[in-house]
């Protein structure tokens, strides 16, 4: 009888769960470690920040998801891997204070990212309450209720100045922090109060638009157009003022300080901002036979785990090789760990990187959230299914192959709302394949504004809230 774990009830982690549960559950041990009782559906959370929906609207209860299908599920942390043959386990810190080890043959580790604020002195709820989040709900409840309070003073008459955006070199999740700045502005027009704020975007993009993935060019109304001309008249239409290849170095309670591309320092002032912080990998020690650290085989030094990808390949290289993208998120050192969504390391960026003259990095990290960690998931657990029945994997897709979608709302309103729908394909741009479309398949590849995605943008979150409880007819809805 094969024992999986799992660590990680994300996107990534808990859409293994539900195939591997389903699969294997009933004649081998399929067991998740999670340190919330609780799956969050992250994509509505921009709702909750401005105080459109409610939070325990975007949450379901893990454990009766896990009971029905045949997943065990361990409420704690995960703070050790022991990884050697003879003694493979994981230690975990439950959530009632006891400790207890998990044993495992294959291992998934899908632990999403660890937010560093730390990395950018000052920024964060966790740091002053400088500046604020919406990466985690205890984050985005504070979001919600600071926002909601400068609403009030704006109602009084009072100008106020908000800052949205990246608050590191290397942030990536730029498409969340641009849902949050048009929502603002939305709900801001709504109350009535948009001529008494001003927005400004921040981030550390090459363009407006990039996302961390080098932009999108598709047809849009006929014309073939980029996402910078496509977001810059979005902000152009909304008044909201942008300021790209920016990367913040620190945060006090007035000023935002920051270095751009040519290496100049400068200041901004603010009255609110949500800046996103650094990912990382989150600590898990992976301790070795001797009790010796074993970290180097498993997690690079950003603490996301190595996979089958090719790393250490200069930038030019990297893309002009699409096979230097992992398939199937296998370490190379232990082949029965597997990674997926952001725990996994990334063999570089997406988008071009940019050092300044003073040696800082501003460069955007790969997006690895929403569908991207769905589909990951899905192909790690396909293939841990195939090694435990037939000992061989069959299933693979480099972010160089997969399509993507997001639907960035402007307001949740099914009557007057907006959204912004961007298909990517490939994720990862593949020069080879289409070296005259940049990269990517301008069949596939599209970009559109309306009412319809508005729509859409609810849709997906009541279906895939359906489809994550396991309920009847989960397994057709996809990633």
């Amino acid at each position: 009888m094969a024992k999986i774990v799992v660590i990680g009830a994300g996107f990534a982690g808990h859409t293994a769960a539900l195939y591997l549960g389903d699969k294997l559950g009933k004649k081998h041990t399929v067991t998740m470690i999670n340190r919330h009782d609780s799956f969050a559906y992250i994509p509505s959370w921009i709702w909750v920040g401005v105080g459109h929906m409610k939070p325990e609207k975007t949450t379901f209860k893990l454990a009766p998801v896990y009971k029905r299908m045949n997943v065990y599920f361990v409420h704690g942390m995960a703070t050790k891997v022991y990884p050697d043959e003879g003694q493979q386990f994981v230690e975990v810190d439950k959530a009632n204070g006891d400790s207890v080890r998990v044993e495992y043959d294959y291992l998934l580790v899908a632990t999403g990212p660890k937010l560093n604020f730390a990395g950018t002195p000052g920024l964060g709820p966790d740091q002053g309450e400088n500046t604020y989040s919406v990466c985690s709900l205890p984050h985005v409840i504070q979001t919600r209720d600071k926002y909601l309070e400068y609403v009030e003073r704006m109602k009084k008459g009072e100008k106020v100045k908000m800052v949205i955006g990246t608050g590191h070199p290397s942030a990536t999740c730029q498409g969340a922090a641009f849902e949050f700045i048009v929502n603002v502005h939305k709900d801001l027009v709504k109350k009535g109060v948009r001529e008494q704020a001003e927005l400004l975007w921040l981030s550390n993009e090459q363009a407006l638009g990039d996302f961390g993935v080098r932009g999108i060019q598709a047809k849009y109304k006929g014309e073939l157009t980029s996402s910078e001309e496509f977001i810059s008249a979005v902000f152009k239409d909304h008044d909201i003022k942008w300021q790209v290849q920016t990367g913040v170095k620190s945060v006090d309670e007035k000023k935002i300080y920051w270095e751009n591309f040519e290496g100049e320092m400068g200041e901004t002032d603010y009255d609110f901002a949500m800046l996103i912080p650094q990912f990382l990998g989150q600590p898990i020690q992976y301790i070795g036979k001797d009790k010796a650290d074993v970290s180097d085989k498993v997690v690079n030094k950003g603490g996301f785990v190595i996979v089958d990808g090719i790393y250490g390949l200069p930038y030019d290289e990297l893309e002009a090789n699409p096979d230097a993208w992992p398939a199937q998120y296998q370490n190379p050192n232990y082949k029965n760990i597997f990674a997926a969504g952001i725990a996994f390391a990334p063999p570089g960026p997406i988008s071009r990187p940019h050092t300044t003259p003073n040696g800082t990095s501003i460069t955007a990290a790969p997006p690895r959230t929403g569908m991207v960690s769905g589909i990951i998931g899905r192909i790690v657990a396909l293939n841990i299914i195939d090694l435990v029945r037939h000992g061989r994997m069959t299933h693979s897709e480099r972010m160089t192959e997969m399509v993507a979608a997001c639907i960035a709302s402007m307001g949740d309103s099914l009557w007057d709302g907006n959204a912004a729908v961007m298909v990517i394909h490939p994720v990862v741009p593949d020069m080879r394949r289409y070296p005259n479309e940049g990269g990517r398949d301008l069949f596939t590849t599209h970009m559109e504004m309306g009412l319809g995605g508005a729509w859409m943008k609810r849709m997906l979150h009541d279906t895939f809230i359906w489809k994550l409880r396991g309920l009847p007819g989960w397994k057709i809805i996809p990633e």
